[in-house]
C-alpha cells in the first residue's frame, strides 16, 4: 500500500484532474461541543484513475464523500468537479452539477424500491445530465453489468450481488466524469466482489475518474492511489 499513497499538493487543479478539493474542514456542533470532522484536506484524482480512501471508523471517510459529492457543505476549502466548482454553491446549483457530472454508489438507496431495475435506470435518464449523446441506454448498461435478465425485477426481487450490480448501472446511467463510491462491495462474497470490482475498473480505463471509500482489501487491491484518513486528516 506504501507505494501508492501519495499526498496530493495544493494547487491549481491540472488538465487531467477531474476531481480536485482544497484545505477541507467540516465541523459540527452540538451545544458547546464542537467535532472536526475534516481537518485540512486536499485531493485530486485524474482521468481514468482509480483512488481508495481508507481508515478507521470515525476517520471522516463519510463526511469526506457527503462533501465531494456536494451532499454536504464543507465550511472551509472547496471542491471542483469536472471543471466546475460544487461546494459553497446554491443546493439547485449542486443537483444540477450532481445530475452532469457525478455518479454515487451508496451501500444502500442508490434503487427506488417501487420501481423496476430499468425503470431506476430511466427515471436518472430522464433528468438533465451526463453525455447525452454518448451514454448507454438502460438495456445495454444492464448488459454490461449482467443484469439484462433482471431488468423487469423489483430491488427486493434482487440477490446482494444484483443489487450491488444494479446500483452501479444506476449510479453510470448518465455516464458521469467521476464516480464516487462508498463502501462498494459491503458484504459480497469473493467472486462477486470481484466482478463488481471489474465493473468499476472498466469504468476508470474509460477515462472516468473514481474514488471508492472502504474498508476492503479487495477495493484497495485495485487502486491506483491508496489515501489514509485519520482524525479528519490525510495521514502522512
Amino acid at each position: 500500500m506504501e507505494d501508492r499513497l501519495r499526498l496530493v499538493p495544493v494547487g491549481v487543479m491540472d488538465g487531467d484532474d477531474v476531481l480536485w478539493c482544497d484545505d477541507l474542514y467540516r465541523f459540527y456542533r452540538s451545544g458547546d461541543e464542537e467535532t472536526l470532522a475534516l481537518r485540512g484536506v486536499s485531493l485530486r484524482v485524474a482521468r481514468g484513475e482509480v483512488v481508495a480512501v481508507v481508515g478507521p471508523s470515525g476517520s471522516g471517510k463519510s463526511t469526506l464523500l457527503a462533501c465531494l459529492a456536494g451532499l454536504d457543505e464543507p465550511d472551509g476549502g472547496a471542491v471542483t468537479l469536472g471543471g466546475e466548482r460544487i461546494s459553497h454553491r446554491p443546493e439547485a446549483e449542486r443537483a444540477r452539477i450532481r445530475r452532469r457530472r457525478l455518479g454515487v454508489l451508496l451501500q444502500s438507496g442508490n434503487l427506488l424500491t417501487h420501481l423496476t431495475v430499468r425503470a431506476n435506470i430511466h427515471l436518472v435518464q430522464a433528468g438533465e445530465g451526463g453525455r447525452q449523446g454518448e451514454r448507454l441506454r438502460a438495456e445495454e448498461l444492464l448488459e454490461w453489468v449482467g443484469l439484462r435478465e433482471r431488468a423487469g425485477a423489483l430491488p427486493r426481487e434482487l440477490s446482494g450481488g444484483e443489487l450491488a450490480r444494479a446500483g452501479l448501472a444506476v449510479a453510470l446511467s448518465n455516464d458521469p466524469d467521476v464516480l464516487l463510491a462508498d463502501e462498494p462491495t459491503g458484504e459480497l462474497d469473493g467472486r462477486t466482489e470481484q466482478v463488481v470490482l471489474d465493473l468499476i475498473r472498466a469504468r476508470a480505463r474509460d477515462g472516468r475518474g473514481v474514488l471508492l471509500v472502504t474498508h476492503s482489501p479487495a477495493v484497495t487491491a485495485i487502486a491506483d492511489r491508496v489515501i489514509v484518513l485519520a482524525d479528519g486528516r490525510i495521514a502522512a
